[in-house]
């Protein structure tokens, strides 16, 4: 029989078992400056209403005389390595992030930027100090962390230059949609000595490439992922002041035939800067098999003067907002001579008739122009300035379709020389039916 007393010892005894929170020791010495870059990419695998609060965390681990700054958000790790002053034996804490990189922000106020970034800052467990202050940060439980994925080691290289340029071009075209959550990945294939991002919304697709250098045995077949763009677009803008190169490393969750059915890993990239790798966690699915989108072959080929395009379009776009006019597109239209205009879509017949196109200096590279004449060819004019916004040479390709009806019946390709396979880019934009 149980007695009371008896229960309460028990009570007593079970208390004592719970497992207590691991302490916080790591233990390191290091510059402002490079303690808060650590920290700045850190962040993307910082998620603030992350659960459990743990994984809001910074885990911070030190011994070697280096100090590594890790985060996870169950999509993004992220691990930064610093050289650092720290004892022999190893540590860990995982601090609160937001309130580390706020704390760290407060011990150097008032000083000069130059005195900051070089004022030495020391962690020992949870106390953060600099020679004039010394302050605890709030620490969570290690066992209650959820470690990051492995980071995939690089299979090529790139030049940073190269793959933020290309980045770039293809990031406006990726869909915001998330009940269309494919859309919003920017697929990226590794083949060779090629590496490949494509994206979609659905109305535009974009495709380009950046030559790489294989830095191990290049894989049998393409390897493929697909990435958030809103964590490469975060990135893109950290990338404006990487100058080394870029390594890149794909795993996949396909299964080789044959082999017994097991638990597949988990499909994810990784980027290299340096001591800072960024793996992220791919997307379920992949975007539309594009290569019969695009087409090889065009009725006609217009190159275009680029500056005077940009201007006659945000003029038309500025017409069609200052009259009301939303979801309207703009039009090439050819006249009897085969001259082009660029001119807003009014409401009425009457003022679409009375309305004056801005002149668009053009020249034929493939095909006559014959069929252009008479016909328009209809975009949405935010898609038509992102799809002008990727190029930046002085002029840009058409590639057009047959004429129905005295409308393009196809899609328009955009490429920066004539050729329609692109220069290492190239835009498909659908053109807007007009009734």
């Amino acid at each position: 029989m149980t007695t009371p007393s008896t229960q309460v010892a028990t009570s007593d005894t079970a208390k004592k078992e719970e497992k207590q929170p691991v302490k916080p020791t790591a233990n390191f010495a290091g510059s402002h400056a490079e303690i808060i870059e650590a920290l700045n990419f850190a962040e993307f695998g910082i998620a603030p209403k992350a659960q459990p609060p743990a994984q809001r965390g910074v885990l911070i681990e030190t011994g070697g005389n280096h100090v590594v700054f890790s985060a996870y958000d169950f999509d993004t790790a992220v691990s930064v390595m610093v050289p650092a002053a720290t004892p022999a034996a190893k540590g860990s804490s995982l601090l609160d992030f937001p309130e580390l990189k706020k704390t760290l922000a407060a011990m150097v106020a008032g000083e000069t930027k130059a005195v900051a970034a070089q004022t030495r800052v020391s962690l020992d467990g949870d106390l953060l100090a600099t020679e004039h202050l010394t302050v605890p940060i709030t620490t969570h439980d290690i066992d209650a962390y959820t470690q990051p994925l492995e980071a995939v080691p690089a299979m090529a290289t790139m030049d940073a230059r190269t793959f933020l340029a290309q980045l770039n071009r293809v990031l406006p075209t990726a869909g915001t949609d998330d009940t269309l959550p494919v859309l919003t990945g920017i697929q990226v294939t590794l083949d060779g000595e090629t590496l490949t991002m494509a994206a979609t919304d659905r109305y535009r697709f974009a495709v380009a490439e950046v030559p790489v250098t294989a830095t191990v045995q290049p894989p049998k077949k393409p390897l493929t992922v697909l990435i958030p763009a809103a964590t490469l677009s975060a990135l893109a803008k950290r990338l404006k002041t990487h100058d080394g190169p870029v390594g890149i490393g794909l795993l996949t969750a396909d299964r080789t035939e044959g082999e017994p059915v097991v638990i597949l890993p988990t499909a994810r990239a990784t980027l290299s800067l340096g001591a800072t790798t960024i793996t992220m966690r791919s997307l379920d699915g992949s975007l539309p098999k594009y290569g019969k989108l695009f087409p090889e072959t065009c009725e006609t080929s217009v190159r275009l003067d680029r500056a005077t395009t940009v201007r006659a379009v945000k003029k038309c776009q500025a017409v069609l907002n200052a009259k009301g006019l939303k979801n309207i597109p703009v039009m090439f239209a050819w006249d009897a001579d085969g001259s082009l205009t660029l001119a807003p879509r009014l409401d009425t017949a009457e003022g679409e008739a009375r309305t004056k196109g801005m002149s668009i200096p053009t020249t034929i590279t493939h095909g006559t122009g014959e069929g252009l004449r008479g016909g328009v060819a209809a975009f949405n004019p935010g898609f038509l300035l992102d799809a002008l916004g990727t190029f930046t040479g002085d002029t840009i390709t058409l590639h057009l379709g047959e004429m129905k009806d005295g409308q393009i019946s196809k899609p328009g390709l955009f490429t920066d020389g004539p050729e329609m396979a692109g220069q290492g880019y190239k835009h498909l934009l659908m053109a807007v039916r007009l009734s």
